[in-house]
């Protein structure tokens, strides 16, 4: 696949095929994604591979903290929902009238948003994730600029695997409680867990992979200065 097509078709993936990733598919794509560029050179990413036993273990971690109402404390800052402003918080609201309505989870149906949710928390079922962190020696000393490199190489590595035939959904709801994460898998406390990707092959059948996907115009976005 030519890089431009992976652009265009990469989407995230929810549903997957229970076919293992070989663990040196997995090696080729984060062997590449090393090249991602990097403020000043500095490479503040680190990668932890989960698949079988180390998989099943973090989802049983997310799903047992989610279920007992355990307070989310992500190691990375983000802005509550209630707080997004427009025009942000409309797209992400007509994306969840999409993801949902290709579900046939209509808003009224609690029982089917919580399985959703809980889907999620598992990674989509997904055989693989890779959970993308910084070592807080950098991360707490500049962790704004990190974060952009942080941003940088997950995309990259988004693109390899659908160069790869691959497909991912880049999470945050599966590091919710990356506390009780790193003692769960034996995860350094220095390590700070910034995002994960599930991997996987895509269930093409599963209705939220096909629904249509929407970007903003060009020209809403860019202005020309000559």
């Amino acid at each position: 696949m030519e890089l431009v097509d992976a652009i265009k078709t990469r989407r995230s993936i929810r549903g997957f095929k229970q076919t293992s990733v070989p663990e040196n598919t997995l090696k080729e794509i984060l062997d590449l994604a090393r090249m991602a560029p990097s403020a000043t050179n500095c490479q503040p990413w680190e990668f932890i591979v989960l698949t079988g036993e180390s998989l099943e273990k973090a989802k049983r971690v997310n799903i047992e903290q989610s279920n007992q109402g355990a307070v989310i404390s992500l190691d990375i800052p983000v802005c509550p929902p209630n707080e997004l402003p427009s025009p942000y918080v409309d797209r992400q609201n007509a994306l969840a009238r999409d993801l949902f309505g290709s579900a046939n989870i209509e808003r009224s149906d609690k029982e089917g948003r919580r399985e959703w949710q809980s889907r999620g928390k598992r990674f989509f079922d997904a055989p693989a994730a890779i959970l993308v962190c910084a070592d807080e020696k950098i991360y707490n000393k500049r962790h704004q600029i990190s974060l952009i490199d942080i941003g940088i190489v997950t995309q990259t590595i988004a693109i390899l695997a659908t160069e790869y035939g691959l497909g991912t959904c880049i999470q945050q709801d599966t590091v919710f409680f990356p506390d009780v994460l790193r003692q769960a898998l034996g995860i350094p406390q220095s390590k700070r867990l910034l995002v994960a990707i599930c991997v996987g092959y895509p269930d093409w059948n599963f209705p939220a992979n096909k629904f249509e996907r929407t970007r903003e115009p060009l020209d809403s976005m860019v202005t020309w200065k000559s």
